[in-house]
């Protein structure tokens, strides 16, 4: 086994964003024989293509592809990405089914999500709170159908998904509704294909529906080459893009067809965690967790606004996290915000200092843009020192650099909206 000192160190040849190393410690990434590891329907498939396979919860997943025509440097597969398309393998996520006429008064009372006004066929950001307006999770909800009638559909990390379920379990057990839940995890694929590219693809491997009509957010279950998938237009690298449920039967025909597209190159972990860090987007573990407020990691917008209102559904930690969203953020003392620097790239668990010596903060993520060429991280300071503009200092190795406070997302976000 290459351990985290070790695959820390290799990063630097790699151009691997900072913070997915620092996910070594914390989540368990390391290259690693893979027998002792769960692997997703696609494994070999990764193998074939040259993927560096790696642990991440406790599934063999690859972090970036060599030694095949498509594979490319994790630094040229970001570029690929926000010029062409990739592929990423996102079956170590979790999907849940929710059915029942109680489904929404349910996932309502466990998440920030306004689902009794989303409408048919819309997916939306949320978090899973706690008893303490902490996040236990981030997780996407999307209200659609299939053949056996209206439902939730929920996908939820990885890393989390143990906790989730237990807590999902333990709240079903006290609600006393008609709901049920239907995880799907390892018996289906669940693929990413994100770049400007990507509605290119689909379009061509669709032609009988017009995605120029498909919102980011929208959902349809479509056909493809026979096969019966569930396309969500989303996905967590601030491009437009598809995320795909296939069922077990033909998710290595699906990832074979999507992969032999011209425009298509396979991503692995270290790309997609470079091209959220651009996009702004909060890694859990890192830039969110149990102690994390919405309003603290600028997510209050994810409180659907139906939750608000006097006499809503409460939701669990409803006290405290209403309670901050109608004060803004005067009601917390420290701020998730952006910062480029100057020198070393930052790490994660870097003092963001005042010129003045004065400790602000931390670092949550960090990495060099391979877009932007420059370093980019995110990280919580105290309050009033959020505000944009605001002169830092990032310690790194021993060694002060000069940084600024700026607004996220670092490259612009390129969500597709419909005529």
């Amino acid at each position: 086994l290459i351990r985290s000192s070790m695959l820390v160190g290799r990063s630097k040849m790699l151009g691997f964003a900072s913070n997915t190393f620092k996910a070594v410690r914390t989540v368990g990434i390391r290259f690693a024989s893979t027998s002792n590891l769960k692997k997703t329907l696609v494994y070999d498939e990764h193998i074939k293509l040259g993927g560096q396979m790696v642990d991440f919860a406790e599934y063999a997943m690859p972090v970036q592809y060599k030694e095949h025509e498509k594979a490319d440097s994790i630094i040229n597969s970001v570029k690929h990405v926000r010029n062409k398309a990739g592929l990423f393998d996102v079956s170590h996520m979790c999907s849940i089914r929710w059915r029942g006429k109680d489904a929404v008064a349910f996932v309502e009372s466990v998440t920030v999500a306004d689902i009794e006004n989303l409408p048919m066929g819309k997916g939306t950001l949320s978090i899973i709170p706690n008893e303490k307006g902490g996040i236990i999770d981030d997780t996407m909800i999307t209200k659609t159908t299939d053949k056996k009638g209206d439902h939730i559909y929920q996908v939820i990390n990885a890393g989390c998904a143990p906790k989730d379920l237990k807590f999902f379990e333990e709240k079903l057990g006290k609600f006393g509704g008609d709901v049920s839940m239907e995880v799907q995890w390892d018996n289906r694929g669940l693929y990413a294909l994100q770049g400007p590219e990507a509605v290119k693809v689909m379009q061509r491997l669709i032609p009988v529906y017009d995605f120029k009509y498909m919102n980011f957010g929208d959902a349809e279950n479509l056909v493809l080459d026979g096969m019966e998938i569930f396309v969500s237009r989303c996905g967590y690298t601030g491009e437009d893009g598809f995320e795909i449920f296939v069922p077990e039967e033909n998710a290595v025909k699906l990832w074979r067809k999507l992969i032999e597209q011209p425009e298509v190159h396979p991503a692995g972990l270290g790309a997609r965690d470079t091209l959220r860090l651009e996009a702004g987007l909060c890694l859990y573990g890192h830039d969110i967790d149990d102690t994390t407020t919405p309003t603290m990691a600028g997510l209050s917008w994810t409180v659907g606004k139906g939750r608000r209102e006097p006499g809503a559904r409460p939701f669990t930690g409803s006290d405290v996290i209403l309670k901050q969203v109608a004060e803004g953020p005067k009601s917390v003392s420290k701020m998730r915000v952006g910062i480029v620097s100057k020198g070393a790239p930052a790490r994660e668990g870097a003092e963001i200092s005042l010129p003045s010596g004065e400790v602000i903060g931390k670092v949550t993520s960090g990495a060099v843009s391979p877009i932007m060429m420059q370093n980019i991280a995110m990280g919580y300071v105290n309050r009033p020192h959020n505000k944009t503009g605001t002169e830092v200092v990032v310690t790194v190795r021993g060694k002060s650099n000069p940084g600024t406070v700026v607004k996220m997302p670092f490259v612009p976000t390129k969500y597709y909206k419909a005529p």
